[in-house]
């Protein structure tokens, strides 16, 4: 495992303190839609060779996955925790670091996969330059990340002690995320939305896989977006 200079930041490491817990507290339905819509409604099936970067890697589910569909992966998170319970799902290669400076040289993956951090870092827009910066020409984005309209939602939440984070939150826009792919460089394939609600409660997901199929017309009212982007060639 790698590990690259990162600032001593206890809201950016918040993940990392119980990276052991993690897996057991998270929503499953909300992982294993994310998972769907990054594997199989934005890239393609077959990744066998692509040097893929799972930046945000969290505890390793997107990595696993993309191991499994024969990308080379490099799983990057900001603690060593983390990264530890990535290990326990799969052999990416491993490294600490700060998505807003990523130690990779420019153009150097194929693929990039982000689900759900940019918006736990000081700086969203500068998490997506990184990103495009070490994305080859003709490399794709596959990203997922929360929608500002419902980050009232989030607070409300956390001021009832629903859900008790103390990292960062700078959710995006719907409109504001589409321009700052284009402004940074992207051509952008897919832009929608998914989950209606916010809570994820068993007897509403069959619903709530309905209202997804319209999630291009609703988007902007949608809890989650989701953007399938490429480096222009």
């Amino acid at each position: 495992m790698k590990s690259a200079a990162v600032l001593p930041d206890e809201r950016k490491l918040f993940y990392d303190r119980f990276a052991s817990q993690f897996d057991a507290k998270m929503n499953r339905y909300d992982l294993e839609t994310r998972l769907q819509v990054i594997f199989d409604e934005l890239l393609p099936r077959d990744l066998a060779g692509q040097q893929l970067l799972d930046d945000g890697c969290g505890t390793g589910w997107f990595s696993k996955l993309a191991c499994e569909r024969g990308a080379q992966v490099t799983s990057l998170d900001v603690g060593e925790q983390l990264l530890a319970e990535v290990a326990k799902k799969c052999k990416s290669e491993r490294v600490v670091g700060d998505a807003l400076q990523l130690v990779f040289p420019d153009r150097t993956f194929a693929v990039v996969v982000s689900s759900e951090m940019i918006e736990h870092t000081v700086d969203p827009r500068r998490a997506l330059a990184e990103m495009f910066r070490v994305l080859k020409p003709g490399g794709t984005l596959a990203l997922t990340c929360p929608n500002w309209t419902w980050k009232w939602g989030i607070h409300v939440a956390s001021v009832l002690k629903l859900r008790p984070y103390a990292g960062y939150e700078n959710f995006p826009g719907y409109a504001e995320l589409g321009r700052w792919l284009g402004e940074l460089g992207f051509r952008v394939e897919r832009h929608y939305g998914f989950h209606p609600w916010p809570f994820q409660l068993r007897a509403l997901h069959p619903l709530s896989r309905r209202v997804d199929r319209f999630g291009k017309l609703l988007g902007p009212l949608m809890i989650n977006q989701a953007v399938l982007a490429h480096r222009p060639a």
